[in-house]
């Protein structure tokens, strides 16, 4: 499975005063996309880091196209392009319940050994879930 989704209602203590949702949230909505889209192949974020990876963010570019609102009803799109190798990377869709585009987004995130604070390569046990 290469693509998941997920959706969620927009919280008002997500919104500025005019009820548009804070640039800084998108963030977090593309993390729980990625971690939802790792449960659906059966593995947890979790697990990764009890068997000693970890995945930090080292690129993030969002280009926003119009505002989520509070209460909105947004979908996040998470897609795996390629294989993943020391670097996995994602593209994602945000949008409303009326299908409009809010939102795209990239982020690169590296596989890096907890204890020797390395990059390392893809786990095996994810690679076999995407059957490359």
């Amino acid at each position: 499975m290469r693509t998941n989704e997920i959706s969620f209602r927009i919280r008002y203590s997500e919104t500025d005063q005019m009820g548009v949702v804070y640039h800084g949230n998108y963030a977090q909505y593309l993390e729980l996309a990625r971690v939802e889209w790792l449960r659906s192949l059966g593995i947890s974020y979790k697990s990764m880091e009890e068997g000693g990876i970890m995945l930090p963010v080292i690129s993030l570019s969002i280009n926003f196209l119009k505002p989520a609102l509070y209460d909105d009803l947004i979908t996040v799109k998470v897609i795996l392009n390629k294989k993943p190798a020391v670097r996995i990377e994602f593209d994602y869709e945000i949008k409303n319940e009326a299908g409009d585009l809010l939102a795209t987004a990239n982020t690169v995130l590296v596989f890096m050994d907890m204890k020797r604070k390395r990059p390392t390569k893809c786990p095996q046990v994810l690679l076999d879930k995407l059957k490359y």
